[in-house]
This record gives C-alpha cells, sequence and structure tokens, in this order.
C-alpha cells in the first residue's frame, strides 16, 4: 500500500513539473525570446498598441508583433499614418469611442484647455484689471475736480415720493445680490494671487467654497431683480425729446448752475438701466450655462451675431469648447458690469447730494426734484401723481 501511494506520488509530482514547464513556456516571445506578461498585467507606460504582423509582411527587426513594446507602426502594404499625424488629431481633440455613458470622455487631450487658461489668466485677468484701475481713477479725478454736486438752492425740507416700496425693493435685491455676486465673482478670478498668500490655504478654500455657493443661488435673486426692473421702469427708459439736450450740456455734471430738464429718469440713468438689462440678461444666460453644464450652448449662435460686424470667431464648437467660450465671456461681462455699477454707486452715494434719499427712503427734496428732475417734478408733482411730504 505504501509503494502505491509512493508511486502515484512521484506521477503526480511528475505531471505538476510538466504542466508547470508548458505554462511558462507559454510566456514567452516567439520573436525576441523575452518573456512578457499576459493581458491582465498593463504594458509599461511608453508602449503603444499596435496590431500584430500580417500574414506575408516582413517585420523590421526589433518590431513587436503582439502590440507591446516598440512603438512603430508595422510595415504593410497599406500607407499608414506618421505618429505625428496621429498625436497632432489626438491634440486637436479628435472623438474616440468609450464604452461609459458619457461619450465626451471619448476626448482624450483637449488642446482647447491650454488656450483657456491662458486667456482667463492672462488676456481677462489684465483687461479685468485695467478697466477697474481706469473706473476707480476717473472717478477719484471727477471728484477732486468736481466735487459733490450740490442742491444749489439748498435744501427745503419739504419732500415728494420719488419711488414706492415695490420700486425700492427692486432695486436693493438687484443691488445687493449683484454686490455679492461681484465680489464672489472676483475672488475666483484673482483671489488665488491676491487673497491666498494673505489668507493662508485653508482660510481662503472656506471662503472660495461659500463664495461659489452664494454666487450660484444669489444668481437667481439677481435674475428675478432684473426682471422686475424691466417690468417697472422700461416705461421710463425709452427715449424721449430731452435726451440730446441732456447729452450736449453734459447732464449738468460738469458746469455748476446747469439743470437740463428731465423726466422720471435723465439719459444718465437711462444708460445705467439699458446696461444693468443687456449685460445683466447675458450674464445670467451665460451663468445658467455655467450651472448646468452641456445642457445649454449659446455660443457658436452668439458668435455667428457677432461675426456680422466681422469680427470672424469660431461657430462650429464642440460641448467642452462652448463651456470654455462662456466662462470667459461670462468673466468679461461681469468685469464690464462691475466697473459700470460703480459709476452708478459713486452719483448716487458721494457724487450727489441728497440723491442715496431716492432709494434710501423713497422721499427726495422738493429743490433736488425741481433741480434734477424737473418735467418729472411738473407733470407727476404738481399734476398730483407722486405724494408730498413736509419732513
Amino acid at each position: 500500500m505504501t509503494k502505491r501511494l509512493n508511486v502515484l506520488r512521484l506521477l503526480g509530482a511528475a505531471f505538476f513539473g510538466v504542466a508547470i514547464y508548458l505554462s511558462g513556456a507559454s510566456l514567452i516571445d516567439p520573436v525576441s525570446g523575452d518573456a512578457y506578461a499576459q493581458s491582465s498585467v498593463r504594458p509599461p507606460p511608453n508602449a503603444a498598441n499596435v496590431a500584430p504582423a500580417k500574414p506575408g509582411v516582413q517585420v523590421p527587426e526589433g518590431q513587436d508583433t503582439q502590440g507591446f513594446g516598440s512603438p512603430k507602426l508595422p510595415t504593410t502594404s497599406e500607407p499608414q499614418p506618421s505618429q505625428s499625424a496621429i498625436w497632432r488629431r489626438i491634440r486637436d481633440g479628435v472623438q474616440g469611442t468609450v464604452s461609459i455613458p458619457d461619450k465626451r470622455a471619448g476626448v482624450m487631450v483637449q488642446s482647447g484647455g491650454e488656450k483657456w487658461r491662458n486667456l482667463r489668466n492672462g488676456f481677462t485677468q489684465s483687461f479685468g484689471g485695467w478697466i477697474l484701475l481706469i473706473a476707480v481713477v476717473l472717478l477719484a479725478l471727477f471728484f477732486a475736480v468736481r466735487g459733490r454736486i450740490k442742491v444749489e438752492h439748498g435744501m427745503s425740507g419739504r419732500t415728494v415720493e420719488r419711488f414706492n416700496f415695490i420700486e425700492r425693493f427692486t432695486h436693493w435685491l438687484t443691488a445687493l445680490s449683484f454686490i455679492v455676486l461681484g465680489l464672489t465673482g472676483l475672488n475666483i478670478l484673482y483671489g488665488r494671487g491676491l487673497l491666498l498668500p494673505i489668507m493662508g490655504k485653508e482660510a481662503f478654500a472656506g471662503l472660495t467654497a461659500y463664495g461659489k455657493l452664494a454666487h450660484n443661488y444669489l444668481a437667481f435673486a439677481f435674475m428675478l431683480g432684473v426682471i422686475m426692473m424691466i417690468v417697472f421702469w422700461i416705461r421710463h427708459n425709452l427715449p424721449d425729446r430731452y435726451d440730446l439736450n441732456w447729452l450736449a450740456k453734459g447732464g449738468g455734471m460738469f458746469s455748476k448752475g446747469v439743470h437740463p430738464p428731465a423726466r422720471k429718469f435723465n439719459t444718465g440713468q437711462k444708460f445705467v438701466f439699458w446696461a444693468v438689462v443687456i449685460l445683466g440678461i447675458s450674464i445670467s444666460w451665460s451663468g445658467l450655462a455655467l450651472m448646468f453644464p452641456f445642457d445649454i450652448q449659446p455660443m457658436a449662435g452668439t458668435f455667428k451675431m457677432l461675426n456680422i460686424f466681422g469680427f470672424g470667431l469660431p461657430t462650429d464648437l464642440k460641448a467642452i469648447e462652448e463651456m470654455q467660450y462662456l466662462q470667459l465671456w461670462h468673466a468679461i461681462v461681469g468685469l464690464i458690469f462691475v466697473a459700470v455699477i460703480l459709476a452708478h454707486i459713486y452719483i448716487g452715494t458721494i457724487g450727489m447730494e441728497g440723491a442715496f434719499d431716492a432709494m434710501g427712503t423713497g422721499y427726495v427734496d422738493e429743490n433736488w426734484a425741481k433741480e434734477h428732475h424737473s418735467v418729472w417734478y411738473e407733470e407727476e408733482v404738481k399734476g398730483g401723481g407722486a405724494k408730498k411730504s413736509t419732513a
């Protein structure tokens, strides 16, 4: 019994040894004689997946016909694209195929990302810095030369209603939400270079994270405010026969004692209104597209309209290119918007005496109304369309 067991053990060991030898022999490259891994092991990083050579085709010395090792393409009777041509197509964003649901992942390299980063960190930041600096310098110079625009005849002590509660609510809803949007947007664009070295990584990360949330959600309050402004004030901001005279006299901003007639909104205020409406719609539309990526793609259509004026912008845009152009457009429009609102804030606070009361309490002094909006005062106040108060 013991001899039989020993014989069986020897036979089993011999069979197992032969099996190991045969499995090991299958790991030898029949061309080069080198051992290589099975498909469960990834090829080295610099390897190229090349199809095996066709039967009857001579393989150059050193060429790997199994798809690993040398990146050279096999020599066949058919012309093969060069590696430079292949990589050029890859860098141009050629669309491949993937098995996952998101087919956009089939783009291996999207060189537009590098162009976007250079434009964002180069032109956009420089443009924003210059336009904001110029706006602040011009306002400071104007204040230094002109000073605060006073009520020429002094305050009368009698006030008239200029804006009711719903109008003031509309203004402050739009204004306060825009201030938060402007500050958080400037942080996204400039914060990494300006605030991060001062605040440190943790504080800056927290500020930016919460700022991004505020930016996304308060955007809807801003959009609502713009819509309400259009509803309540568009009829007051249409051109009328007083606009040309107001422009010719510079709105009385540069000369004391000059008060061109105006209705409820003078020409300068009409400019601010239409700037808020046009820029507000543009920045809201691009912001929505950024909040819901790849669902809204407005840039191709926008570029087509701009090309009417000879801009020569690209119109055949891929989805990721839409998002990159959207981000740049959103930032540039936002920077222009901030510059316009800086001028509006200046004239409504320190630039003109009595101007803030219009949106602060809703009432303005009678003399202020007569000097800056004489037609409105005659039509609305004397006509009984506005409330009077004896403050």
